[in-house]
This record gives C-alpha cells, structure tokens and sequence, in this order.
C-alpha cells in the first residue's frame, strides 16, 4: 500500500509541478506576447515619427521658397510702382503745358493708334475664321 500512496504522492507532485510550470510557461508566454505588442508599437510610432519629420521638413522648405517668391514680388512690385510714378510724372508735365495743340495731337495719336490695332484684330479674326 505504501507503494501505491508513494506513487500518489509522486504522481500528484509531478502534476503539480507541472500546473505550476505550465502557469510559469502560460504567463513567461503572455508576457512575451505582450513585449513583441509594444515593440510592434513603438516600431510603428518611430515610423510615423520619422514620416512626420520627413514631413515638416518639406512644409518647411516649400514655406521658404514661398517666402522667396514673396519678397522678389515685392521687389518687382516696388520697381514697378517706381516706373509708374516716373510715368505719371511725364503725363502729368504734358497735360500740364498750356499748349492744347499738343494735348489734341497726343490725344489724337491715341486714338489712331487704339482704331488700327482694333482693325487689325478684327481683319486678322475674319481671316482665321473665313479658312
């Protein structure tokens, strides 16, 4: 009898050892489980770090090239309101003169001019259109 109560004993040991070593394995299991999750997240978050950085650094180049483009417009803008001034200053020293002979010519020259290129538009229109 105590042969078989040794074996019992042994048995129930053995399987015990094994619950035990299963629950160790089970959870040693969850955890790794748990560890390959958070590498796989942390992964994925340096991606979109790296993804997001990649990303202002374009924004900022393209709003450097746009600040660029603004400030030679604003230079262009500036000569261009400097040769306008010049020229009103010469229109207004023309209509300034007390001599209206030479306001009509001038007015004159200007209406010619604006009639030819009308027509010239108008026959050059007829043309393409008559082919």
């Amino acid at each position: 009898m105590s042969y078989r109560r040794e074996h019992r004993a042994s048995k129930a040991s053995l399987l015990d050892g094994l619950e035990e070593g299963g629950l160790r394995a089970s959870s040693s299991y969850s955890h790794d489980i748990d560890e390959q999750d958070n590498d796989k997240a942390v992964q994925s978050l340096q991606d979109r770090v790296v993804f997001l950085k990649r990303l202002t650094g374009d924004i900022h180049e393209e709003v450097e090239s746009h600040n660029r483009l603004l400030d030679r417009m604003g230079n262009d803008m500036d000569a261009s309101r400097g040769i306008m001034s010049g020229t009103m200053d010469r229109f207004k020293m023309v209509f300034e003169k007390k001599s209206s002979r030479r306001m009509c010519v001038l007015v004159g020259y200007f209406v010619a001019f604006f009639l030819v290129i009308y027509f010239l538009f108008r026959v050059r229109r007829l043309f393409m259109h008559g082919n």
